[in-house]
């Protein structure tokens, strides 16, 4: 779209799109007041009372977000009131609550302080993990937090965004989950703030709601009033305060045609992933529970090339049990269709943020610590119970079990060693089990894909993890501002390790899918696909978009691309190379974004 010649306080902000959707309305600022926490020690006969009233703090606590959780659930179902679910829980954890009442008890600390000193602790340790996800749940736990200390302090909730006289843009520095989920949708028309990522609760939330939102906006709420008006593109990822009147009417274009073109899409959600030129792709998809399943049946997913067993260990005090687990596999693969397979990974967790017994301080690198496959094989009961598990739910759908973070030959015999003996316990205890089940390699990291030929002689199949891979190959935290710059997916070698690990697959017959974020980019489709993978593996909201493409391709220009892409040194060429082909293929596609 051409851009509009700006008038006076016409100004445009950019950002992280993270919820499709246009909205034009006034500003709704939403604004925390900085709590001030007093670290005043306290006397020895004020102690008790202290610790009665943090309990009075948690017990109203619990009270708002059981209420919450009922009018979420009510609103949007029980999948999302799960979010507060697990806000329960950890208000119910003894080990945290224990070194709460510690603080009080023994330093003499205030309750606001103590509650404060061990959530910021927590709090730290999940925002230094690698994993974009898990870095974000930090703000879940301050949601839970700052409720905490609201009870403490007497001070007041924030401005109720149930019952809002008119429409409105909410803008914050940032949205608590527990906030976002309770927005009145007839006058909430979409939001933006100025910190957050795609994978935060909050945006997660959006999108399931359907309402658009931008968020990592950067300092915006100094320079804006409420009474201005503004335009947010949740496609582009853009904040226009005050647009001008060709910019409004070019966005009623843009909206008129994206609702068409969606209608388009949702043609597809019965045909096959398949090139111009006949080649088939499994086209999967990524999830996070059970619950999400739904999602997945209405893309029109190929099955599930990635689910991320993990949140079933999150929020919680203890590890979950065989059983939990199987009935959570169990849904899972009784749900995917006839002739498609669901792909479990094992635990995907740094040892950092492990509930229960397996607690640990904080480590000074997690990103090259203590993680995945690692913790499976020291803590070989949990690997046990999550194998049998897996098994057990190979009697009710086709699945395949997914081992994370390997790095050598060793961890893969290792690990299916130990799967070979809980065959053996089921059979000898008259289990039903899945007699035969697939097991895979996950290849995120430069050694395995090194030694691709090695793991594809012992493997089933590999799955490329391309976020960590392109992170580890290319030293890169692609959330740290000052380096994020260098994070780059189509970076030479980046590109030549995946057609690496392609090859090695394709020499023992195993079939090579992609499950990370560049499987979901349409820009960098083309490149894959040259490339020779077998399955992309998405979320479920970005299925059809990639279908799309898809099947406008031919697998004869893309291994063209791909050719050239192997023996160019330059990242930036191969991507923009890649988004042209995407581009030139189907331009519908990108002419909104």
């Amino acid at each position: 779209m051409a851009e509009p010649s700006a008038r006076p306080g016409a100004r445009t902000h950019h950002g992280i799109a993270v919820s499709d959707g246009v909205a034009h309305a006034r500003i709704l600022r939403i604004g925390q007041a900085r709590r001030q926490i007093s670290r005043e020690p306290l006397a020895a006969d004020a102690v008790e009372a202290e610790v009665a009233r943090l309990n009075e703090a948690l017990l109203g606590t619990r009270q708002d977000i059981q209420r919450v959780r009922d009018q979420v659930s009510a609103a949007m179902g029980a999948a999302e009131a799960g979010l507060f679910e697990a806000h329960l829980l950890v208000l119910e954890d003894s080990t945290l609550l224990n070194e709460v009442l510690r603080k009080i008890r023994t330093g003499r600390l205030g309750a606001e302080a103590a509650f404060h000193d061990v959530f910021e602790k927590y709090v730290s340790v999940l925002e230094a993990v690698d994993d974009a996800y898990l870095r974000e749940r930090a703000a879940d736990l301050r949601d839970l937090s700052g409720r905490v200390l609201d009870h403490l302090s007497g001070a007041v909730q924030e401005r109720d965004l149930q019952h809002l006289p008119e429409p409105c843009i909410v803008v914050a520095h940032d949205l608590a989950p527990s906030i976002t989920a309770l927005l009145d949708r007839r006058n909430v028309l979409g939001f933006a703030t100025e910190a957050g990522g795609k994978t935060s609760h909050t945006a997660i939330m959006a999108r399931k709601m359907g309402i658009p939102a931008v968020v990592g906006l950067g300092p915006l709420l100094e320079s804006i009033q409420d009474n201005e008006y503004a335009l947010l593109d949740g496609h582009g990822g853009l904040l226009t305060i005050n647009p001008t009147d060709q910019t409004l009417f070019e966005y009623g274009q843009l909206k008129q045609r994206r609702a068409l073109f969606e209608e388009k899409l949702a043609l597809l959600r019965e045909q096959p992933a398949v090139t111009l030129d006949g080649y088939h792709v499994t086209l999967a998809a990524n999830i996070e529970g059970p619950e999400d399943m739904a999602a997945v049946q209405a893309s029109g997913a190929h099955g599930i090339g990635l689910f991320r067993t993990e949140f079933l260990f999150l929020n919680r005090a203890t590890p979950p049990g065989e059983e939990e687990q199987f009935k959570a596999y169990r849904t899972v693969a009784s749900q995917t269709r006839p002739g498609q397979e669901a792909i479990l990974r094992t635990l995907d967790l740094g040892g950092d943020k492990m509930p229960g017994d397996l607690n640990r301080p904080g480590e000074p690198n997690p990103f090259l610590g203590w993680r995945a496959i690692r913790i499976s094989l020291d803590c070989p009961d949990l690997l046990r119970r999550q194998f049998r598990a897996m098994l057990r739910a190979g009697c009710h759908g086709q699945v395949r079990i997914l081992l994370p973070m390997v790095s050598g030959l060793e961890e893969l015999r290792a690990a299916r060693a130990i799967l070979e003996s809980c065959r053996k316990e089921l059979e000898a205890e008259g289990v039903p089990f899945g007699a035969s089940v697939p097991v895979g390699v996950m290849i995120e990291i430069p050694s395995a894909a090194l030694i691709a030929e090695d793991l594809a002689r012992e493997s089933d199949f590999f799955s490329i993890g391309t976020n960590d891979l392109t992170g580890y190959t290319l030293a890169v935290d692609r959330l740290n501002e000052r380096v994020a710059r260098l994070y780059q997916p189509t970076h030479p070698a980046v590109v030549r390790l995946i057609h690496a690990t392609v090859q090695a697959g394709r020499r023992h017959g195993r079939p090579v899918g992609v499950c990370g974020e560049m499987a979901g980019e349409p820009a960098l489709v083309p490149l894959l696909l040259g490339l020779g993978v077998d399955e992309l593996s998405v979320t479920p909201a970005r299925i059809p978009a990639v279908k799309f493409l898809l099947r406008r391709l031919r697998i004869s220009e893309a291994r063209e691309l791909a050719d050239w892409a192997l023996g160019c040194s330059l990242g930036a060429e191969i991507h923009r190379r890649s988004r042209e082909v995407a581009v030139a293929a189907a331009p519908n596609l990108f002419a909104e974004r």
